[in-house]
């Protein structure tokens, strides 16, 4: 059994004294009385980036919203706050098109972790691996839904629903949701053992074309910050009837290619912006945080999911959704 996420508490740490290290080196001249106004504007520093990769890594696959995360973590690290001059307006899109193209480290350990379903599925492709054709068959059949509603309301969603309130609602509208599913899993599971059936989950590959569809949909409602696509495509992964480790691998390789053309996306719409206004370094520092991370955490949850299911984090979603509006409210 996989056992390395029980040291995270002391790798978070070695990490956040090495982005304090890094970041007094990478610290502006003392005499910030000669610094305008206008450019002291607070950036992503490695510090700040140490975080956001942290965030990233370990809510990406956890279903209580990554980008619902980032986007809070934006708010409480200060970065785009001055948005009434031209320098925190371009700071804050760059933040926000970082928030989605650091994903890119979640995929990186997917890519490690699961590279024998890659594998298989590009066998399948090649006509050597019938199962792996089958797999790639459902996951591009489920990523469709979100790649046609992504292009379609991609600016809408960017304009209205990046910030904490809407993070909030959507983050206490799940709980219901992943409660009410984890209950239908349980009734059913014992009514299965009742008749002698149990074990008899379905994998990822014999899903149906309608089935495979439907989890795409349900992953396409995510769009919405704080819905959370892993909370959306696990539940949905119940009710076609998969179990939670086949729910989770399902959602997890889904992922791979979502978060991919979204990654790819934001780097071909905001790469120059980016570019311009984040540092490499910081940038690509929280890339390689986010992906240790993630892989801890891809590892936890199947662990977890399989012996406990999903009530845990849906009460962590509206104990975070009360606190944000408890917070908005003061």
């Amino acid at each position: 059994m996989f056992t390395g996420y029980r040291k995270l508490p002391q790798i978070v740490s070695v990490l956040l004294l090495a982005a304090n290290g890094m970041a007094s080196l990478n610290a502006q001249d003392e005499r910030t009385d000669e610094v305008p106004v206008a450019e002291a504007s607070p950036s992503l520093g490695y510090k700040e980036a140490v975080i956001l990769g942290l965030v990233e890594g370990l809510t990406e696959f956890l279903p209580i919203s990554s980008t619902g995360h980032l986007i809070l973590a934006n708010e409480l690290l200060g970065l785009g706050d001055d948005t009434e001059t031209p320098e925190g307006r371009k700071l804050k899109a760059a933040v926000d098109a970082y928030s989605i193209a650091i994903q890119g480290g979640a995929i990186a350990a997917i890519l490690f972790l699961y590279w024998r379903d890659v594998l298989s599925v590009l066998l399948g492709f090649l006509g050597r691996s019938r199962e792996g054709f089958l797999l790639g068959r459902n996951l591009v059949l489920a990523f469709l839904p979100a790649a046609v509603l992504g292009l379609l309301l991609n600016d809408w969603i960017e304009a209205r629903l990046f910030g904490p309130l809407p993070v909030a609602m959507a983050l206490l509208a799940g709980a219901p949701i992943m409660l009410g599913v984890e209950a239908w899993r349980k009734r059913r599971l014992k009514a299965l053992e009742a008749q002698g059936l149990s074990g008899v989950d379905k994998e990822p590959s014999s899903l149906s074309p309608v089935q495979a569809i439907f989890v795409g949909f349900m992953q396409s409602l995510a769009m919405w910050p704080g819905t959370s696509r892993s909370m959306m495509t696990i539940s949905a992964g119940y009710l076609v009837g998969m179990g939670p480790v086949a729910s989770a691998r399902f959602s997890f390789l889904l992922g791979l290619i979502t978060l991919g053309a979204a990654s790819c996306y934001t780097m071909l719409k905001h790469g120059r912006s980016m570019a311009a206004a984040l540092d490499a370094g910081p940038a690509l520092l929280g890339l390689l945080v986010a992906a240790l991370s993630a892989a801890l955490a891809v590892r936890w949850l199947v662990t977890y999911l399989s012996k406990h299911g999903l009530a845990l984090f849906a009460w962590y979603r509206v104990i975070v959704a009360i606190g944000i509006f408890t917070l908005l409210v003061v």
